[in-house]
């Protein structure tokens, strides 16, 4: 689709909302997978004043309905492999699209989409009884930099969905302040691999590219290696956004066993420069398989494991770290992979303030509050949830615990939420203890929290290699939970022995599923910690 094919649809698709008496001020959803109709639909939406709901496709059909209804919508734009979600609209919608091909829904008929769809479809997209003169000769509307453009539901670790209010200075302020820290250009090609429904991917993998004249690419499947490392061999993208879970499968499946499966190569891997030699080869073939052309590889979402950073920069891979919330549109530090450093998410972006609220006068640590235009209005019809991290003075409270260096770079310790205080007066961050234990080998991940007063670690293993370990001995069902059992144990205890005491772990337990996260692939924490 080209720019002016893209302007032509939004035009067409904005003056069919406001004939069927779409407002200003109107809420409006999209529950989508990623595919370009989805953008078209989002600048419809947004150009007439209208306020997009972009709704997580990950949602299950209960918290789609709650947005729904909460929201109070007044039209709809659902795809057809999530039209299933949807029980039964709210009385506010009027008017639905299937977004395949903005084919109308008949009213009263969406949860039976295959049995009365529609063949009305949006004039110049296909054909239609509807006047193309009376629908375009509907006066355009600018919306001005204070209204809503969006409000966007979080699908947080808390287990609370909150609808965050993103105007559109929000959003323009934000994608120009990110501009000055890492450019786009026109001859840059994208690959969209996030929820567009996140305000991560809405902003920076779309808005900024867009606005810059690049390129995106959307797969029409989950991405999955074999569905997307074809399609990068044929996009051969300059640019990505990810989270940490994919560049940390590949290394714990596919590098790390590589590079520590002989005595010698583990010897190797001891020493520095042996080890950076090693990092390097593994990145190149990384980064060959990833196209060959990327020069920005962005990470954000959640915090990135040490040993996995150590890698990147080992082989000069070309990633950088980011981070923010949905509430601040989203971004709120990050820099271009030229001027990383280890551990850090990068500087404060331009034109926004930070500053660490009540640190510890020993290490400098507290809650990063931050101030500037890209901070939201506040939460949807919940004033007491915005008093608590909004403050008179306009500082919004991120909730998340770092620290600033010399420098001005930020650094992440974890969310206040998941601190534990221990007997010693002392903070403990989970997400620390969580890195030290998925460096092993045995360990896919890892939850650590407090239970009856005692550090408790849950651990989901690498099946694959006790398959391949236990697989040859010819043992029964209880010798492996045995050898299960004392791996567990070897484990808490190789842990143990490499941090202060008052971070032990005095207990640990097996977990035999992944544990459930959110789109962005942070576990959901409330789910396993009461």
């Amino acid at each position: 689709m080209t720019y002016a094919e893209l302007g032509r649809r939004v035009s067409l698709l904005s003056h069919d909302l406001l004939w069927r008496g779409i407002a200003a001020g109107d809420r409006i959803a999209i529950l989508s997978e990623n595919k370009p109709n989805w953008g078209v639909a989002f600048f419809a939406i947004t150009i007439i004043g209208a306020v997009a709901v972009p709704i997580l496709p990950d949602f299950q059909s209960n918290e789609v309905n709650y947005i729904l209804e909460h929201a109070g919508v007044k039209a709809l734009f659902v795809s057809e492999k999530q039209v299933q979600k949807i029980i039964k609209g709210p009385e506010s919608l009027s008017t639905s699209y299937l977004i395949d091909d903005f084919s109308l829904i008949p009213a009263n008929t969406i949860d039976s989409i295959s049995d009365n769809r529609s063949s009305s479809i949006i004039p110049g997209l296909g054909d239609s009884s509807q006047n193309d003169e009376k629908i375009l000769e509907l006066p355009d509307y600018e919306p001005s930099e204070d209204q809503l453009a969006t409000i966007i539901y979080t699908s947080g670790t808390t287990g609370h969905s909150k609808g965050v209010m993103l105007t559109h200075l929000n959003f323009m302020f934000d994608a120009i302040a990110t501009l000055k820290i890492q450019p786009v250009h026109r001859e840059d090609r994208l690959i969209s691999i996030l929820p567009l429904s996140h305000a991560y991917e809405c902003t920076i993998g779309f808005l900024i590219p867009l606005m810059k004249g690049a390129s995106i690419t959307y797969l029409n499947k989950p991405p999955v290696p074999g569905v997307l490392l074809p399609a990068m061999a044929k996009i051969r993208p300059t640019m990505m956004l990810t989270v940490p879970l994919i560049m940390e499968k590949i290394y714990k499946k596919q590098i790390h066993p590589k590079l520590t499966g002989s005595a010698l190569s583990r010897t190797l891997m001891k020493g520095t420069l042996f080890r950076r030699m090693l990092h390097r080869i593994a990145a190149k073939k990384i980064y060959k398989l990833f196209g060959g052309k990327l020069h920005f590889y962005g990470i954000g979402g959640a915090l990135l494991s040490a040993d996995v950073e150590r890698f990147l920069r080992d082989g000069k891979f070309p990633y950088a770290i980011g981070y923010g919330l949905t509430e601040t549109a989203p971004l709120i530090a990050g820099c271009s992979p030229k001027i990383t450093r280890y551990r850090s998410t990068g500087f404060v972006i331009p034109g926004v303030e930070a500053r660490i609220h009540n640190p510890n006068p020993e290490t400098g640590e507290g809650e990063i509050w931050v101030r500037g235009k890209n901070v939201m209005k506040g939460y949807y019809k919940d004033e007491e949830r915005t008093r608590e991290v909004l403050t008179d003075e306009g500082w919004f409270k991120t909730g998340d615990l770092g620290f600033l260096d010399a420098d001005g770079y930020l650094y992440i310790r974890g969310r206040l939420k998941n601190m534990i205080l221990g007997p010693s007066g002392k903070n403990i961050y989970p997400e620390e203890l969580e890195s030290i234990f998925n460096k092993s080998d045995y360990v896919l991940e890892s939850l650590v929290y407090q239970e009856e007063n005692q550090l408790t670690a849950s651990v989901y293993l690498n099946y694959e290699m006790i398959q391949e370990e236990t697989g040859s001995k010819n043992i029964n069902e209880s010798e492996i939970a045995e050898y299960i059992r004392r791996k567990l144990e070897e484990l808490r205890h190789s842990v143990n022995a490499n941090i202060a005491g008052f971070l032990r772990i005095k207990k640990i337990k097996e977990s035999k599923e992944p544990f459930e996260k959110t789109p962005t692939q942070k576990i959901k924490r409330y789910l396993y910690t009461g």
